[in-house]
């Protein structure tokens, strides 16, 4: 019986840190795809200093 308790307690515990995981990416994503936005955005103009890799070598 001891073992069946430890492993359902194992269980809550990994449940309840799923859960935070998942609520943390909940909350912040839309500030996480704000920012990925804006990145996309620079990397994709073709302004002077806007974050695109342009290859000196000829």
């Amino acid at each position: 019986m001891k073992a069946a308790t430890g492993e359902l307690n194992l269980t809550v515990i990994t449940l309840i840190a799923i859960a935070a995981v998942i609520g943390f990416f909940w909350l912040m994503w839309p500030q996480i795809q704000n920012a990925i936005s804006s990145q996309w955005s620079n990397i994709s103009s073709n302004a002077p200093g806007s974050g695109m890799i342009i290859s000196l070598i000829k």
